[in-house]
């Protein structure tokens, strides 16, 4: 079964209390807890081991698993850092952008060389490092994933597809999804109103209110046997209250269950 989560960076303007909470409210079976420098830091790296202990208690008094952990960067001490966080909490993936620019050549040669260094590191941890396409970076469309694929062979690396980045590479994500899937081991889902360059509002990032054929999206995935997390990713909500913030979350919850539902790639959930 496809496990459903939310990126923790939505409630950023909230504690991790609060977000948990309200993650479980709206369904979902699970969240990807943020540790994005700069941006939102539910889970501190420089301070994890004294964190530890509250949030896998967090996670059980909410009835939701760690999916994932978003820590965005390619710094090799936050890494090992997230990794050994990770192994503790039980986060099973970390996830990264790729860094880099788009077509010049050598940042896609010197970002995957370091990628693969860090996936051989994350090994031992037994946690995967997943990297995904990204607008504007050395990896950011279906070709350049295929490379990186390619190159990149560590046990411990994994694809993270994220079908709005794809889209808005002027691709369509579901088609986009097939050549990778059997090396995707975690999606970031959201939709977005045009090929950007931004995804849009927080609002229209809600999964069924943009333009990404998402339905064709799952179809991929539910065919194809994913079954690892999807998980919500919001962008952009520092300044909305926390009804606003828990109304985008119900409601891609809402579109993504009865889509994975009807695929027969989810069960009806009791509460």
């Amino acid at each position: 079964m496809i496990k459903l989560g939310v990126n923790s960076v939505l409630f950023g303007a909230f504690d991790f209390a609060t977000a948990a909470r309200h993650i479980a409210l709206a369904g979902y079976d699970g969240v990807e807890i943020s540790a994005i420098k700069g941006m939102c830091e539910h889970l501190n790296l420089d301070q994890w081991q004294s964190q530890a202990k509250e949030l896998k208690q967090l996670a059980k008094d909410n009835n939701l698993e760690f999916l994932s952990m978003e820590e965005a960067g390619l710094d090799e001490d936050r890494l090992l850092k997230a990794f050994a966080a990770g192994a503790e909490i039980g986060i099973p993936v970390v996830n990264v952008g790729p860094g880099g620019k788009s077509n010049v050549e050598e940042d896609f040669v010197r970002q995957t060389d370091l990628i693969a260094r860090l996936a051989e590191k994350a090994q031992p941890f037994g946690v995967s490092l997943c990297v995904k396409a990204h607008v504007g970076a050395a990896i950011f469309s279906t070709p350049t994933t295929l490379r990186a694929l390619e190159k990149i062979r560590a046990p411990a690396f994994g694809i993270d597809m994220d079908p709005s980045h794809i889209y808005r590479a002027g691709e369509d994500p579901a088609q986009a999804l097939r050549p990778v899937l059997a090396r995707t081991r975690h999606v970031h889902i959201r939709d977005c109103l045009g090929r950007g360059p931004g995804p849009g509002t927080p609002q229209n990032q809600a999964c069924g209110r943009g333009d990404i054929d998402l339905f064709a999206y799952c179809k991929v995935m539910a065919e194809g046997g994913y079954s690892g997390p999807v998980c919500l990713e919001v962008i952009g909500a520092g300044k909305l209250s926390l009804p606003e913030v828990s109304i985008i979350a119900a409601e891609s919850y809402g579109y993504l269950n009865a889509c994975l539902r009807q695929l027969g790639a989810r069960q009806r959930k009791n509460t």
